[in-house]
């Protein structure tokens, strides 16, 4: 009966086509083919001849057929086929390869010599780009691997582990994807280049896929557990190649949703102001990613404030992220190997903050040979050094940046300006070490100091400080523990002492002690599980105001300090229901003490608190429990394939934060508070649903999505009108308890292969808050909701780059967004012969709206493998329209009259041009 079916269907065919073919050597093709694709011609080609076409989909997704031939051999019929493309083919007997910008060349007499493979498991080969290395690779590849001891019985599954890093230094690759087509079974590198998969035993082929790095691959045969260490090579790809691979479908199949990745490549791309890589600012031009203004890098995520994000940089906390008032980020891009953005879906090991958790990951350094890097710009110049402690055991990273940006304010006719200055530098290190196969260890430390002087008047200084030691031990293939040890210090001052007899010096300072325990387990395909614990020690001082000199006749003030312990336990599982649907289930019980010695203010009950209400103090003794705040924390988030290429996810999110600040800003400044929930300052709770529907196209070489959520939070501080914050010992009476409600669509277009690439980003987001504290003693808008601070509904963001050559780029991007909202006087009146100002409701009205351009082109120096030194010029153009974009609007009276005045920060265009260079 089957033999009577295929020959109806042979029947059938010629209908639409005919291809016949007489013997495999001689084969001719006969057929008409009408605009078809050239996946379906190879397809109709294979069924005649018995031949296999190999080729790359996404090289070949843009080429159409419309041909006919006439007993064609089938190397004519791919001549023709391919003469106008950069496609190349080789045939071998019954093997088509199809390659791009390269011909396969038959394979030297001597390819299969033992002598060329290393029969060690870890595979380790010599990276020099010739002949005789891609010999060595592919004979690798080829090459059947043992893993495990073998045994008696059949059956059973084994789980293979290990890490994978680059070839050339030793590093480890995060985010490696590593695959079995068939079972289909997956697993992802974390942070530290560790994958433990879980197999049936038998012989499989192992796929290894990352961004930048070429593909590999291992046959194996798996008979118990065992290790796989790889190294895999720099990919240099032709400018049609896809370049990433390791993401192509993990917006499909991954169960984040709301999470970005971006490596040091790509964030290298984007223009920036005074051509210095930012990473901050790349993280803006995400959707639902915004900042309050210009030269700020405080960022708010999908209706949160600033402080509503976590910044960690290698698991230190960060709370001032800026440098030289907000126009440089904290991070040296050199030093750093990539950034992880959640907005939901937050992995259950994260907690503390409402909004959004940005994780900084540290590069580990070169551990085969001494390299460094560094560069010159307008303002500010870097350089880094790495290399081996012990050569593939203990690496070393360091580097510094510092900035010579007094010449720009000397050169500024105003005196005011000239008479100013201002700088800053930090410093990495990072050191790691292998102690054996089961133990790793990392030190990270890392110290930023910044000042200015204002006309040779104030000085403002602010610096942050860190170290952590992480330990990373393997149970086994299946469980691994890292215990993490931090500590952290943030400090500010303003000073003056211009005046001897006022000279005064105004401060404040955060000391946190970090400890954690995270373990991983994966008993099998279907399970990851994670848990552990972490534990948090704020120490603050809130604020002290002291003279400077003996002249000096200021009164000291300080502010008692406080300090709070945060602890958390946790419990999460990504479980695979099916190749269609994963579930992630996970819930985290945080706690927090505020601890003495401290005195308490104690209110009149039921009364608006004010310091006309305070009716008594109470002291505490040191490490006495003041009051206690708890509560669980859900994270669950869920992923169904509809295709191959197209998914849908749902999140839902409750978090805790027991730590705020306070500012009279609506950007990040050197001058702003943090304080501690505490009897009468409540914890912030938010809670955030979110949907999304994921799709790629074109072979997934453009991934596309849109995102809806809705998050509610509680008791976010706003404050009353006039509230002092600097020095205020009772804050709690000029604070006002609020909720609020932020909802918006995010949607995203990202390419990145090709000559072209880039991603295309619009967000609708609004803000909402209401005051609803009873205690307050004041409404706002008359208890309505009215806008936030940050409410900008509109956002548009463009990210493109076009490669000429390896050498030669241009890059450009394009923001747009809603100006934010402000409160405005609208009149003078008279109260008792002196004038006083009637104001708009809070954030009734909105300044200008943001439109920005930039371009920038980087030449990079030649691509010879034997070059010691290897340099690159970028050169271009920020605010290209040159236009005078409103950072705040503010009002005089003059003569009787209310003026209205706008300050922009960058109200004309800036050229830049940078340096930089590796050796």
């Amino acid at each position: 009966m089957r033999k009577f079916i295929n020959c109806i269907v042979l029947m059938v065919m010629p209908v639409f086509f005919t291809i016949h073919a007489v013997a495999q050597n001689t084969a001719r093709i006969s057929g008409n083919f009408n605009d078809v694709t050239f996946e379906q011609f190879a397809k109709q080609v294979e069924a005649s001849c018995g031949c296999h076409f190999y080729f790359d989909k996404a090289e070949t997704d843009s080429i159409t057929v419309t041909a006919s031939f006439n007993q064609k051999t089938l190397e004519q019929v791919l001549e023709e086929v391919l003469k106008n493309t950069s496609l190349k083919f080789v045939i071998d007997h019954n093997r088509v390869f199809i390659t791009s910008n390269f011909q396969i060349k038959p394979l030297p007499g001597d390819f299969f010599d033992d002598k060329a493979v290393n029969d060690s498991a870890n595979n380790n080969y010599p990276p020099e780009a010739n002949g005789r290395n891609q010999k060595v690779v592919s004979s690798i590849e080829n090459k059947l691997i043992e893993i495990g001891v073998k045994q008696n019985r059949a059956g059973g599954k084994a789980t293979v582990a290990g890490y994978v890093r680059d070839i050339k230094s030793g590093e480890a690759i995060a985010g490696v994807s590593v695959f079995i087509v068939n079972p289909s079974i997956a697993a992802t590198t974390d942070q530290y280049g560790y994958y433990s998969i879980t197999l049936p035993t038998g012989r499989y082929e192992i796929n290894f896929s990352s961004i930048g790095m070429k593909d590999t691959k291992r046959q194996v045969v798996v008979y118990s557990d065992g290790k796989l260490d790889i190294e895999m090579q720099d990919f240099i790809a032709t400018l049609k190649t896809v370049v990433v691979t390791s993401e192509r479908l993990s917006n499909i199949k991954g169960l984040q949703m709301g999470t970005v990745k971006l490596n040091a490549k790509l964030i290298k791309q984007v223009p920036v102001v005074f051509g210095e890589t930012d990473i901050l600012k790349v993280v803006l031009t995400l959707p639902g990613v915004t900042s309050v203004g210009e030269a700020s890098n405080g960022f708010n995520v999908r209706g949160g404030s600033t402080d509503q994000n976590l910044i960690l940089f290698n698991d230190a906390t960060i709370y001032n992220p800026s440098h030289l008032f907000g126009f440089f980020s904290a991070f040296n891009p050199d030093l750093v190997k990539g950034i992880e953005l959640y907005k939901s879906a937050i992995p259950v090991k994260y907690g503390g903050r409402l909004s959004s958790v940005l994780d900084v990951t540290a590069r580990d350094g070169n551990v085969k040979t001494w390299t460094g890097s560094g560069g010159i710009g307008p303002l500010t110049g870097k350089f880094s050094l790495e290399g081996p402690l012990k050569k593939d055991k203990t690496s070393i990273i360091l580097g510094g940046r510092t900035t010579y940006s007094n010449w720009l304010l000397r050169s500024l006719p105003q005196s005011s300006y000239s008479n100013s200055d201002a700088s800053f530098s930090d410093f990495n290190i990072h050191i790691s070490h292998t102690i054996n196969n089961k133990n790793t260890l990392y030190i990270t430390g890392y110290i930023s100091n910044d000042q200015f002087n204002l006309n040779k008047d104030t000085t403002y200084k602010y610096g942050s400080s860190n170290a952590s030691i992480k330990w990373k031990h393997n149970f086994n293939n299946k469980f691994n523990n890292v215990l993490t040890a931090v500590i952290n210090h943030y400090d500010y001052s303003v000073s003056s002492s211009q005046n001897a007899v006022n000279a005064f010096k105004l401060g404040f300072k955060i000391n946190q002690y970090d400890f954690r325990s995270d373990f991983s387990y994966i008993p099998n395909t279907k399970h990851n599980i994670s848990f552990g614990i972490s534990s948090i020690l704020y120490k603050l001082n809130p604020g002290f105001y002291q003279p400077v000199g003996a002249q000096s006749l200021v009164a000291p003030n300080v502010v008692p300090a406080e300090q709070g312990l945060e602890s958390a336990l946790y419990l999460g599982d990504e479980y695979a229901v099916s190749t269609k649907l994963s579930v992630s289930a996970g819930i985290r019980y945080s706690m927090f003490n505020y601890l003495g010695p401290h005195d308490v203010l104690q209110y009149v009950p039921g009364v608006p608190r004010s310091i006309n209400t305070i009716t008594d103090t109470v002291s505490y003794g040191s490490g006495k429990i003041i009051k206690t705040y708890q509560a669980p924390e859900i994270r669950l988030a869920t992923r169904y394939n509809l295709t191959d290429n197209a998914s849908i996810k749902l999140s839902f999110n409750t978090m805790q934060q027991y730590i705020h600040m306070l500012s009279n800003t609506t950007a990040i400044s050197p001058t702003d508070i943090w304080k501690l929930s505490d009897p009468t300052i409540k914890p912030q709770q938010g809670r955030q649903l979110s949907l999304g529907y994921y799709q790629n196209f074109k072979a997934n070489t453009i991934e596309t999505s849109i995102e809806v959520y809705y998050k509610q939070t509680d008791h976010y501080l706003d404050y009353k009108s006039g509230a002092s914050l600097v020095l205020n010992k009772h804050i709690e009476t000029d604070v006002i308890n609020t909720k609020g409600h932020a909802y918006g669509v995010e949607f995203l277009i990202k390419k990145l292969s090709g000559k072209l690439n880039g991603w295309l980003s619009y967000t609708y987001s609004r803000t909402l808050l209401k005051a609803d504290d009873p205690l307050a003693g004041e409404l706002i808008n008359k208890g309505a909701y009215y806008p936030a601070d940050f409410d900008k509904p509109h956002n548009v963001n463009f990210i493109g780059n076009y490669r000429f050559s390896h050498r030669l780029s241009i890059s450009a991007n394009f923001v747009y967004s809603t100006g934010r909202p402000v409160t405005i006087p609208l009149a003078v009146f008279d109260v008792g012969g002196s004038p006083s100002l009637y104001y708009s409701q809070r954030n009734q009205y909105r300044i200008p709206d943001y439109i920005r351009g930039d371009l920038s082109v980087t030449l990079e120096g030649n691509h010879k493998v034997k070059q010691k030194i290897h340099n690159s010029w970028s050169a271009g153009v920020y605010n290209v329209f040159a236009r005078q974009n409103a950072y705040s609007v503010y009002f005089t009276q003059e003569n009787g009259f209310i003026r209205g005045y706008q300050l922009s920060i960058f109200g004309t265009i800036i050229p830049f041009v940078t340096y930089n260079f590796k050796f």
